[in-house]
């Protein structure tokens, strides 16, 4: 239920230079329900205020530390302070910066992964859980319009018991560095395990294929067997990744994500294979979602159309024929995250069947993932047990 005014946002992180927070700015804003009003921008002051800056803010709202921020804000009136913030900060510093919000009594929209480690994210569930906050998580991908409407087919049994699938993240980006690291490489902090973990690769993209094969079947993992590997030298993390995965119930499962992939760009997919029928969907052709029998025709269905399931619908913004992409998508996780935070404000209960964005139970299965697929590399890609969350 929307409020009579927008939320009021805060961010951390994502100031200049960042490439990720302007897509959450932008993705906040598409429904005219949220506003940006304070924010930390970056661990350098200087950085943070001339960001804020650049953003039209009031200087008084525009804060050195997160933990500046977190207690100024809440300690401000209820009609002014932030209703939420977003956390788009890099991995190694999600846990204290979400920890200092919610712990001050401010909702919280974060980036992916959830943590650093598992560990942490297990933790930071138990915050959310003892704030009685919203805790929204950005795997934005789960925002399609035919994402959902794939949900939808798997639900009322379209495809019948479901036997495979096959999820696919590759992307190419960062092959140059092959041939030499210094030269038209692309080199980030994600490559660093003290910033962003025990994996590059499947931490930063295979938590997404994860998600979504999650977010459409429903299916829980029961086992993985992986294999990592270090294309680029020098780099202490994953560039490549492949997955063997065994799901509770008997379903099989094969997932990859690669950063070396030539010739890829963000060529995120799934497959799922049914005994009525199987799905297929492209992240680069977003608004098409394939459905495929043994004994007819490929059908395609395509975006805004009526004859899809309601929850498409209510999740397109303009009509057939005119294409919706990742900023949309983008929008569709803040807006639903923005009707629990307006129910969280005015003091009403959540609807009896939940707000449709990732939670913390998300995030931390995202780190069990990766934890997972860490220990079934470490030990020569032999089958490991998925953790009970």
């Amino acid at each position: 239920m929307k409020l009579n005014r927008r939320l009021r946002m805060g961010m951390v992180g994502g100031g200049r230079g960042a490439f990720i927070g302007a897509v959450h700015r932008m993705a906040s804003r598409l429904d005219d329900q949220i506003e940006l009003v304070a924010g930390c921008f970056s661990s350098d002051p200087e950085k943070s205020r001339l960001s804020g800056a650049d953003f039209h803010l009031d200087p008084a709202r525009v804060y050195p530390t997160f933990e500046d921020m977190a207690r100024a804000e809440a300690a401000l009136p209820k009609d002014q302070r932030i209703d939420f913030v977003s956390i788009v900060t890099r991995n190694n510093t999600h846990y204290a910066v979400a920890k200092a919000f919610l712990e001050a009594g401010i909702n919280v929209v974060c980036d992916k992964p959830l943590a650093f480690t598992l560990a942490e994210a297990r933790k930071l569930r138990e915050v959310v859980r003892k704030s009685g906050k919203v805790f929204a998580l950005t795997h934005n991908y789960t925002g399609y319009p035919m994402v959902k409407e794939a949900r939808e087919w798997v639900r009322s049994g379209k495809l019948g018991r479901l036997l495979k699938v096959v999820v696919e993240y590759p992307q190419g980006y960062a092959i140059s560095a092959l041939e030499g690291a210094d030269k038209g490489a692309i080199t980030n902090w994600r490559a660093d395990p003290n910033v962003a973990g025990a994996s590059n690769c499947m931490g930063d993209i295979g938590t997404h294929a994860a998600n979504l094969a999650k977010y459409i079947t429903g299916l829980e993992i029961e086992e993985i067997c992986a294999e990592l590997t270090t294309f680029i030298p020098g780099r202490a993390l994953d560039d490549d990744g492949n997955c063997l995965l065994r799901y509770v119930g008997g379903a099989k499962g094969i997932l990859f994500a690669s950063q070396i992939s030539s010739g890829d760009e963000n060529n995120l997919n799934i497959r799922v294979w049914g005994t009525k029928g199987g799905l297929e969907w492209l992240q680069e052709h977003p608004n098409e979602l394939v459905f495929k029998a043994a004994d007819q025709p490929r059908q395609v269905f395509r975006r805004g159309n009526s004859y899809l399931s309601k929850t498409a619908q209510q999740n397109s913004r303009t009509p057939f024929g005119h294409q919706e992409a990742f900023i949309e998508a983008f929008a569709n996780v803040y807006r639903a995250a923005a009707v629990a935070i307006a129910d969280e404000v005015s003091g009403r209960k959540p609807p009896k069947g939940g707000y449709d964005f990732p939670t913390i139970d998300d995030g931390v299965e995202g780190m069990a993932f990766v934890d997972t697929v860490v220990k079934s590399a470490a030990k020569g890609a032999k089958w490991v047990k998925f953790p009970k969350l």
